[in-house]
């Protein structure tokens, strides 16, 4: 099976996926299942993130909210690059909307989303040449040990991440939601010193 169709079966059934009500690790999924991806076997680049919101969940479509507004000012690209399969892929570590907690805030990502799917998709998907991991649960997973103990040590770390050899090259990223309005103030060098790059290598892979 080309790399072309097992990515299409991999899309197909990761859209039917129902493990989190019917084999769930946890408390079920408190609605009906809309996994959100984003899969290419062309893409250079994978948006690695959290989960899908509520707006993103009613939607269907990744970062349709203001979080992805600013993640695209971030990564200076346009909405029609962005959402273009061929030239990016995004993959969260949950698929679905994971609900909100007693205070209304997000719950994390589901588990059953990374341990049942990550692993066939990124094998699927050797062509990645730039991961941007997007909050502690894609840091976490993805750098394993090579991640700090916290997420500002883990973005202030970049440039050793970056520079890692091999592929694909990592940046991480702290969530663009506007919960992080006051990290981004006091960490201004993050615009001054990781965008550029981020930038750069957006404009080379795009």
């Amino acid at each position: 099976m080309s790399g072309t169709s097992i990515i299409a079966v991999l899309a197909e059934n990761i859209a039917q996926c129902r493990l989190c009500i019917d084999a769930p690790l946890s408390t079920p999924l408190p609605h009906e299942p809309r996994p959100v991806v984003q899969l290419s076997t062309t893409a250079r680049i994978c948006i690695a993130g959290q989960a899908p919101g509520a707006r993103v969940h009613a939607s269907g479509i990744p970062f349709t909210d203001p979080s992805g507004d600013r993640l695209r000012d971030w990564m200076q690209i346009s909405k029609a690059d962005f959402y273009n399969p061929d030239k990016l892929a995004i993959v969260p570590m949950g698929f679905c909307f994971p609900g909100n907690d007693k205070k209304g805030s997000d719950l994390p990502p589901r588990k059953e989303c990374a341990l049942q799917w990550h692993r066939q998709i990124f094998e699927n998907m050797p062509q990645i040449e730039l991961l941007l991991l997007i909050g502690q649960y894609a840091q976490a997973w993805h750098l394993g040990d090579d991640r700090s103990k916290t997420l500002t040590a883990t973005v202030q770390n970049w440039q050793n991440l970056f520079n890692r050899r091999g592929l694909p090259k990592i940046l991480p990223l702290p969530h663009p939601s506007w919960r992080n309005n006051g990290w981004l103030r006091k960490n201004s060098w993050f615009d001054a010193d990781l965008l550029p790059v981020l930038r750069k290598e957006i404009k080379r892979l795009i």
